[in-house]
């Protein structure tokens, strides 16, 4: 016989599955609310706790409560239950008519409510809309964008380049290869402030451009060693020369090359010369999925460190910047510890769509 504590057995109502699935297809629903309404649908299929959670990326423990709510309240058991303290001022009919009007309505000439103007609409004090928010995890002040890729390769390529990072082949080097480009030398108007005690390092908000250069770098996923070169361009004849500098600094291993999807690493001359190299093998991430690209992480130290708070009288000086951080990188190398495996990148972006979907209805 299995073990455990036997689940609670669910059974729906026409009446209840259809107020289940409003809440679940109303896309401006709050998610935890959305998302206790598919577990129990779930559980009234017949699923076990276990396999609820695995499915919508909860614990066993979040499932068994809900279901187990539901079997002794039925669709009440999905609210929140009160608090201790005070009683409530506020009716349930106000805080749903905030919170309807902040997921449903924006005010005149604004793309978004502020605590001042839902106060001043629905009547209530700004710390009490504010308490509101939280308690529904309403955040209209903010923002935030994302991309998910329609490659139509997206499986193969995620394990692809997944499996190079966790279990690369034997004695073959992996190398994670991309361009910054446009890196512009900036230089302050006047001298830097420098760091002091109760001082913060301090600049000009305006600058001179000097020119810019682009940046060609390849990190060894085992040793995070970087093979860096800048170009005056970023084009195809430029990305082939470096190419050609990997092979130098590599000449006798078999290469595993992880890139984008970037026009000027697939022209008819780079095929060309990687037909000739039986040796070299190109890995393209899935696209708009070049986080999957190490050296984008890189870049971002590198612009974080040397670049961004640097002042740079020419292109030269620039460069020089560039070298000397990927000098300083190299003596210390340690490479970055993938942890993601290819179902979990895969499962998430299985997640995104139905919740993007489920929005637009």
């Amino acid at each position: 016989m299995a073990g455990g504590r036997p689940k609670s057995i669910l059974i729906l109502s026409d009446d209840e599955r259809e107020a289940l699935l409003r809440l679940v297809r109303r896309g401006k629903v709050a998610q935890r609310t959305a998302l206790r309404a598919r577990i129990v649908l779930s559980c009234a299929g017949g699923s076990d706790n276990q396999s609820v959670a695995r499915r919508l990326g909860v614990t066993p423990a979040t499932v068994g409560k809900w279901r187990g709510r539901f079997v002794g309240r039925r669709l009440d058991g999905l609210l929140d239950e009160p608090r201790r303290g005070a009683p409530r001022t506020v009716t349930d009919d106000r805080v749903e008519a905030v919170v309807v009007r902040t997921l449903e309505a924006v005010p005149r000439g604004s793309t978004h409510w502020s605590t001042r103007g839902m106060a001043a609409a629905s009547g209530l004090g700004r710390s009490t809309i504010g308490r509101i928010w939280r308690a529904f995890g309403l955040q209209p002040h903010r923002t935030e964008t994302f991309k998910f890729s329609t490659d139509p390769d997206l499986v193969a390529k995620v394990r692809d380049v997944v499996g190079l990072y966790l279990s690369p082949p034997d004695r073959a080097i992996v190398l994670s290869v991309d361009e910054k480009t446009q890196i512009q030398a900036l230089d302050r108007t006047a001298p830097m402030l420098p760091l002091r005690p109760g001082q913060v390092e301090r600049h000009t908000h305006d600058y001179k451009r000097n020119g810019t250069t682009s940046l060609f770098a390849a990190i060894d996923v085992a040793t995070g060693h970087v093979t860096n070169a800048t170009r005056e361009r970023h084009t195809a004849v430029d990305f082939l020369a470096f190419l050609r500098r990997i092979a130098r600094t590599y000449p006798d291993q078999e290469l595993h090359v992880i890139l984008d999807n970037v026009s000027t690493h697939k022209t008819p001359a780079v095929r060309a010369w990687l037909e000739r190299q039986p040796r070299i093998t190109f890995h393209f991430t899935p696209t708009s999925a070049s986080w999957m690209n190490q050296i984008e992480t890189w870049f971002g130290i590198l612009s974080r460190q040397a670049i961004r708070r640097g002042s740079f009288g020419s292109v030269k000086e620039l460069i020089a910047g560039i070298d000397l951080f990927t000098g300083n990188w190299n003596a210390g190398a340690t490479p970055f510890a993938w942890v993601r495996t290819a179902d979990e990148i895969l499962a998430k972006a299985v997640r995104k769509r139905p919740v993007i979907s489920e929005s637009r209805h």
